[in-house]
């Protein structure tokens, strides 16, 4: 059974910087965001973590040869249709109370399924990780009887988020072709909402769920990941977080599969809590998202107000 730790929350949460720091960690394999594996990497042919193309990467290539027998016997048509059908944020209250799931989310779950533990086998680690964020995602691997599936919940400031996506950022993997997806402050609030609280959602349905948050992860790093470390089932040894330092990791080489740009990060990277928002995000769209997010900013313990926040 593959056991997995499943990295959920809207996007621009700091999902990337916790995985990459959880790969770090013996008996650890971080994937990506294996959600877009099956478009990106299979059909658009680009850029694994470690620089090549996916079609190129040797881990890959080895993983897909074990999980099906090589990528070419997959039929990205047929997932695609599937995502389709289950996998969409209208579909968690569904999926949330069935009494049993319909068979397209246990064969959508199957595809997630063979990478998993192709990748665990490949790679000799115990646990891997998929940051692939999505809520609906996670709701649809729960039924996944071929999985031991625990889930890190990453919250952010729903106005940090919000400031994060209106920023032009191009994805590299496309070789500066194409930008990342931007919403407006309205609009990423409400996804907030709706993401955080179905994570809070599959806590009740008995998935192990642990939530962190970006601000503190930061600030404290070591005690953060040794936490996650427990939660996961990884036994750390004294000298297995010495990769962190005062102020900045040091990263090796990974393998994402996709995702943020920071995931072709190799060497020093800065360890630091990034609040321009307080000052960059204008007043209107600041108090736009502080009241549409109001309840569970409360409720995940930050301050609603800006004043406090500075």
């Amino acid at each position: 059974m593959a056991r997995v730790l499943f990295l959920g929350g809207l996007g621009r949460s700091g999902t990337t910087l916790v995985e990459r720091l959880l790969g770090e960690l013996p008996g650890v394999c971080a994937l990506g965001e294996v959600v877009h594996l099956w478009q990106r990497d299979l059909r658009d042919d680009e850029r694994c973590g470690c620089g090549a193309r996916f079609s190129a990467c040797g881990f890959w290539r080895r993983v897909g040869a074990l999980a099906f027998g090589g990528w070419h016997n997959v039929d990205v048509d047929r997932v695609h249709h599937l995502r389709a059908a289950v996998e969409r944020t209208r579909h968690i209250p569904r999926l949330a109370t069935a009494v049993e799931a319909p068979d397209e989310v246990h064969e959508y779950a199957g595809y997630y399924s063979r990478v998993y533990a192709a990748a665990a086998e490949v790679s000799g680690a115990r646990i891997v990780v998929d940051s692939s964020k999505h809520s609906a995602l996670a709701h649809v691997l729960r039924w996944s009887a071929g999985l031991n599936l625990r889930v890190v919940h990453v919250v952010r400031d729903a106005r940090g988020v919000a400031y994060s996506w209106t920023k032009t950022v191009a994805r590299p993997e496309t070789d500066g072709a194409e930008e990342m997806t931007k919403y407006s402050p309205g609009r990423s609030a409400m996804l907030w909402n709706a993401h955080n609280a179905a994570f809070g959602l599959l806590a009740r349905r008995g998935v192990p769920v642990r939530r962190i948050r970006y601000e503190e992860f930061v600030s404290d790093p070591r005690l953060v990941l040794a936490d996650l470390a427990a939660f996961a089932g990884v036994s750390l040894g004294p000298s297995d977080l010495d990769f962190i330092e005062d102020g900045h990791a040091d990263l090796k080489v990974g393998h994402s599969a996709a995702g943020n740009p920071m995931r072709f990060t190799v060497g020093r990277v800065a360890l630091r809590r990034d609040d321009a928002w307080v000052s960059a995000l204008p007043p209107r769209q600041r108090r736009l998202v502080g009241a549409v997010c109001a309840p569970m900013l409360r409720a995940y313990g930050y301050p609603v107000s800006v004043e406090a926040q500075r």
